[in-house]
């Protein structure tokens, strides 16, 4: 079972008797629905509909919340949270010594033992972005865990479809749906209201999603992440995370199922590739052609 450290991620924790009414009165994730031993996706959007801080939350079996953010934006996520806390009986706090790594079931040479032999003090929690693979966990522990090198880890993530912020989106420029939060349960529809939830809704209700998170599969090495993705000679969307062949990439699927119709080759910084949907994922390529403006 390979153990991978994720240095360039960080926690933060809310607790308190107002800790779970908060969360669900401003973050996209339902937390009605938030099992004791699962993360799920979730974003605090900006009254746009934006995302403006994306992470993994989880329950902490004693009322409170883990919230599993990028490292370097951790501090302006507290922040904001404490925007919004007012006069909430609720704690938010950063932990000292706490890490993150993930663990899956594989082959790599670079295992390390099962979660049995986990410290004392650790939590593990399966991670719900990866449908059909339950042994996928997210590891909260207080010693740094696993291999340093995230490149098996990343690989894993790409070739399931999972997209996050810094390698395959920018924070403040991306929609839910963009990044595939509506397909992934990490979007609560019916739980009431939340920061940004009536741009949201009015995307699902409409089904104007355009811009979608698909697979990308070359024959050679693809380019670095940024990469315009070009139908012929025209942009339809900006690669992102990079393993070798594989990637993903933000796209307007209106374009690439346009492209698919007419035979118009799909190209990365010169290099040919396939798109595809992920396998779990429940939306299709338009089959009205007409919408062609910018969603």
């Amino acid at each position: 079972m390979p153990i991978v450290h994720l240095a360039d991620r960080s926690l933060v924790l809310v607790s308190g008797a107002d800790a779970e009414h908060l969360l669900q009165n401003i973050l996209t994730t339902d937390l009605d629905k938030l099992g004791e031993d699962e993360a799920k996706p979730g974003a605090l959007l900006t009254p746009q509909g934006k995302i403006l801080f994306d992470f993994l939350i989880s329950r902490d079996g004693s009322g409170g919340f883990r919230l599993d953010c990028r490292a370097d934006v951790v501090d302006d996520f507290i922040r904001r949270l404490m925007l919004y806390r007012l006069r909430a009986k609720a704690e938010i706090s950063k932990p000292d010594q706490t890490f993150v790594s993930v663990s899956w079931q594989g082959d790599s040479s670079t295992s390390q033992d099962d979660s049995s032999e986990l410290p004392q003090g650790t939590a593990a929690v399966r991670d719900a972005r990866f449908a059909g693979e339950p042994s996928v966990r997210r590891i909260y522990a207080p010693i740094a865990l696993g291999e340093p090198d995230p490149s098996l880890w990343h690989a894993l993530r790409i070739a399931h479809g999972i997209a996050e912020s810094g390698p395959d989106y920018a924070l403040g420029d991306a929609f839910p749906h963009d990044v595939l939060l509506d397909q992934s349960d990490g979007v609560g529809f019916t739980k009431g209201c939340y920061v940004g939830q009536e741009v949201v809704s009015r995307m699902q209700h409409r089904g104007t999603a355009r811009r979608r998170v698909l697979l990308v599969a070359a024959d050679s090495a693809l380019s670095e992440s940024g990469a315009d993705i070009l139908a012929g000679d025209r942009s339809i969307g900006t690669l992102g995370s990079v393993s070798g062949t594989d990637g993903l990439a933000i796209v307007r699927i209106d374009r690439v199922k346009d492209a698919l119709d007419t035979g118009l080759p799909i190209t990365a910084g010169g290099v040919a590739v396939s798109l595809t949907i992920p396998a779990w994922a429940k939306f299709t390529f338009p089959q009205d052609q007409t919408a062609t403006g910018d969603a």
